[in-house]
């Protein structure tokens, strides 16, 4: 089965890099997304972006020259997807004060307004419905090279970030009474959290589609959260979970001829539930 999966490396090698990556990069930034009880905001972000992609290919198909079509799908459909989902991020980090809607209701609402607005906006083109449709049922296949070097970037760098600022990171996430005593700038750590989400989410999607964005962000991070005593630790054990759970999702999708995005996040899906059993009997 793993010689099978070795002989199809030349074949499909950026696909499965990029979504190992995505799996590590979103699984990190899924902690403080699980750690701060804002599990839906990654399904709004998710969304949200879907509708940037969307609207771009309305953009290149409607009012853009037919010469500057295909730039749409090479340039503004990326940088429509991280704009709309960084956006959703920043709209969805207001802290409900009184006389305004809550943080949960705002996400929610940016959720609806994104899935339906997705679907209306390429409703009458065929080529925009069916992306729109590959990125709700997520499919990897098909990543390039340049994918992989930016979302490896991304990765290190937020890995890095993280190991620099996790202390700062977990007081803000845990305890922001503390974090504000200590001199902790609450409004700047929730603004660069939220920003560095989406981003992360815009660049992820157009590769992976929703399904796998999603699962990749709060899956890892909940089962880590069963095992793990402490916050810190999630942040070790969650991309090992990604990851492990992604190069073992991939290999099996290629042996059974399954998607690979979809075996990956019924795997986790599943070591979630065996957690859940682990923990009640722990």
């Amino acid at each position: 089965m793993i010689q099978e999966f070795v002989s199809s490396w030349h074949l499909f090698q950026h696909s499965y890099l990029a979504g190992w990556l995505i799996a590590i990069l979103l699984s990190l930034i899924g902690v403080l997304v699980v750690a701060r009880n804002q599990i839906f905001l990654g399904a709004a972000v998710s969304q949200a972006s879907t509708l940037g992609i969307a609207l771009a290919i309305w953009l290149g198909e409607s009012l853009l020259p037919s010469a500057l079509s295909e730039l749409t799908g090479a340039t503004l459909a990326p940088a429509m997807a991280v704009v709309f989902s960084v956006a959703a991020a920043i709209l969805t980090t207001g802290r409900g004060e009184e006389g305004q809607e809550t943080p949960e209701a705002v996400t929610g609402w940016v959720f609806l307004l994104s899935a339906s607005g997705a679907i209306l906006i390429v409703s009458h083109s065929p080529i925009g419905l069916d992306e729109v449709q590959r990125l709700l049922s997520s499919s990897i296949i098909g990543a390039t090279a340049p994918d992989v070097w930016v979302l490896g970037g991304l990765a290190a760098l937020t890995a890095l970030f993280f190991g620099l600022f996790h202390q700062r990171l977990l007081l803000f996430s845990l305890d922001p009474a503390m974090a504000a005593a200590v001199g902790l700038n609450l409004a700047f750590w929730g603004l660069a959290s939220s920003a560095w989400l989406g981003l992360a989410v815009g660049l992820s999607i157009r590769v992976s589609g929703m399904l796998y964005t999603f699962g990749c962000l709060v899956l890892p991070a909940l089962i880590a959260k069963n095992l793990c005593r402490e916050v810190r630790t999630m942040f070790l054990l969650s991309p090992v979970i990604a990851l492990g759970t992604g190069i073992f999702g991939f290999i099996l999708a290629h042996r059974f001829d399954f998607p690979p995005a979809q075996m990956t996040v019924a795997l986790l899906n599943l070591f979630l539930c065996l957690t859940w059993i682990f923990r009640r009997y722990r």
